[in-house]
């Protein structure tokens, strides 16, 4: 049974006054929009309505307050791991059961793999930073338009973490996607376009206007020229896309239960997830690299 809009925790739904698009906001903004057990399973559920709605045309995707994502809610899952309770990390009392983690963390994939396979074509407009699993949100829509100051990437690369939706070599080829994943590097929206993994960047304060812009030309093509297009291009995608991600799940999991992946788990538990972000990021060292690596290009 679908979702009633009206009932969703961590995400906005609406529609334009004309009904031609669907704006979906993420919300939870006093939490830097951070993924809880209610998003994946609404985003999923706002998509389908967009669908099943024949007047709408295309769907924007946004964030609420500072940014568009900050990844997923790490106090809550801290929290539950220091109860014995962990979903979709190490439960240290039970071991690791790689099925269960497995369905989890496919059941987030899958959710947020709706915004790909969406029959009406998707924009993200990110401004903030779309960090880890909010990088995974953005990097499933069609296009992505940037403010030039906002952040993307997927730390966790380093320690803790394997992009599920595996959207990376998609959009910019295998070695840039090697260079983001080896280094777990966040860049600006400016790197972001000129790497080709969106859109556009532009200053924060032209975003809203630059993604109205899109929205009113795509919005005047009939929606089953709209979907013909995008299955066209999809198709060249999808079937090797289900491979990859299938497989970046599988290794999603082993990563948080590798030797490393318990280790920052069990520091974040005594210490709290900002020095085990720290401790593996390292800012200081992240800072000259990213300047060495700026004044070599």
């Amino acid at each position: 049974m679908d979702m009633d809009p009206n009932t969703f925790k961590a995400v906005q739904f609406q529609t334009s006054t004309d009904g031609k698009v669907a704006y979906i906001t993420l919300n939870r903004p006093r939490h830097h929009n951070a993924i809880d057990q209610h998003m994946p399973l609404e985003i999923r559920a706002a998509v389908r309505i967009a669908n099943a709605d024949p007047r709408i045309h295309c769907i924007v995707l946004k964030g609420s307050g500072r940014g568009f994502c900050g990844g997923y809610d790490l106090n809550i899952y801290a929290a539950s791991a220091q109860r014995g309770e962990t979903e979709g990390s190490q439960d240290l009392t039970r071991g690791y059961e790689p099925f269960q983690d497995y369905l989890l963390m496919k059941e987030c994939t899958n959710c947020y793999t709706e915004l790909f396979r969406s029959h009406k074509p998707t924009i993200a407009q990110v401004h903030g930073a779309a960090v880890a699993g909010g990088s995974d949100i953005a990097l499933c829509c069609d296009l992505v338009v940037m403010a030039e100051d906002a952040r993307i990437g997927y730390p966790p690369s380093r320690v803790w973490g394997c992009p599920t939706t595996a959207m990376w070599a998609y959009r910019v080829g295998a070695e840039k996607a090697k260079r983001m994943l080896f280094t777990g590097d966040l860049i600006n929206g400016e790197e972001a376009a000129a790497m080709g993994l969106v859109l556009k960047a532009v200053p924060a304060s032209q975003l809203d206007d630059t993604v109205n812009l899109l929205v009113e030309r795509i919005k005047s093509v009939p929606i089953n020229q709209l979907w013909m297009q995008k299955q066209v291009i999809n198709n060249t995608m999808e079937g090797s896309m289900e491979s990859s991600q299938r497989l970046a799940t599988v290794f999603d999991g082993i990563t948080r239960n590798s030797p490393e992946g318990v280790a920052f788990q069990q520091l974040a538990s005594r210490e709290g997830f900002k020095t085990a972000v720290s401790s593996r990021d390292d800012p200081g060292r992240t800072e000259r690299y990213r300047k060495l690596w700026k004044s070599v290009l």
